[in-house]
């Protein structure tokens, strides 16, 4: 069964290099199948940057990748451009799709693009993508676990956080739940947690799960949360295992929470 590593929010320009060298590590011993890399790669959209997170997707040895820009992807400064090619260094590296989609035997990964040109950080989705997701999810076959990649988090733990929800979840999230979703998964707030999505949405048809990453490498770290990265393992009979690793000075990334997330094949 395949194993997912979620980096999220490197902010690269931020990078912390011991940090960095760890997730190299990690990626490493653990060797993942895919690489969920949802959003805010670059703390400024510059080149360089740019280049220094493609070198570390390569260095982490994954070949099954699905990168999504985030708000920081986007120049902030540099208007021109920002109107004009706001994907420029995001497509040069990471290639011309803003919402890739990984599918696999026993996985299915659908990125959206949630970054507009003219929202300096807040996400959006639309009527339009919200429905092309639908049909790729009731397209998938039995047995896939289903995971929705968004960068703006479609739930928050905690009032404060309101503001960074998704513009568009109410729409979307009951949505794609009801055509098959099982795990919703993000970034942006670097607030690691895991949840059900009932939490938010207690009318959902299906049971599915919130997962969202804290910031991978970047020294732009929260409430003193550490740098972390997810782990979601796909098991067979209808269970899958998320797992949080935290960075931890002089003994690299290890294991602080696991969640086993039932999943529910009666209907999608």
């Amino acid at each position: 069964m395949s194993l997912l590593l979620q980096v999220s929010d490197p902010h690269f320009g931020t990078e912390r290099p011991e940090v960095v060298e760890a997730l190299v590590a990690l990626a490493q011993s653990r060797r993942p199948d895919v690489l969920v890399l949802s959003g805010d790669i670059t703390q400024r959209a510059r080149r360089g940057q740019f280049e220094a997170a493609a070198r570390l997707c390569d260095r982490l040895g994954i070949a099954c990748r699905l990168v999504l820009p985030g708000n920081h992807d986007i120049a902030l400064f540099d208007v021109a451009t920002r109107l004009s090619r706001p994907y420029r260094y995001f497509r040069e590296f990471f290639g011309e799709d803003l919402a890739p989609v990984i599918d696999r035997p026993d996985l299915l990964v659908i990125g959206v693009n949630t970054t507009r040109a003219w929202r300096h950080k807040h996400g959006e989705v639309s009527a339009r993508q919200i429905t092309e997701v639908c049909a790729r999810l009731r397209a998938s076959p039995p047995g896939q676990l289903r995971v929705v990649v968004t960068h703006q988090p479609v739930d928050v733990p905690r009032p404060s956080e309101e503001n960074n929800l998704l513009r568009g979840h109410a729409d979307a999230v009951p949505a794609w739940v009801a055509a098959g979703a099982d795990v919703v998964m993000g970034g942006h707030i670097h607030l690691p947690f895991v949840r059900l999505l009932s939490a938010r949405f207690p009318l959902l048809v299906r049971r599915a799960w919130c997962v969202q990453a804290g910031t991978a490498v970047s020294s732009r770290v929260r409430e003193s949360i550490p740098n972390s990265v997810n782990f979601i393992d796909a098991r067979a009979a209808g269970v899958a295992q998320a797992e949080r690793w935290d960075f931890q000075p002089g003994a690299g990334f290890q294991r602080v929470e696991s969640t086993e997330m039932a999943l529910d094949r009666g209907a999608g």
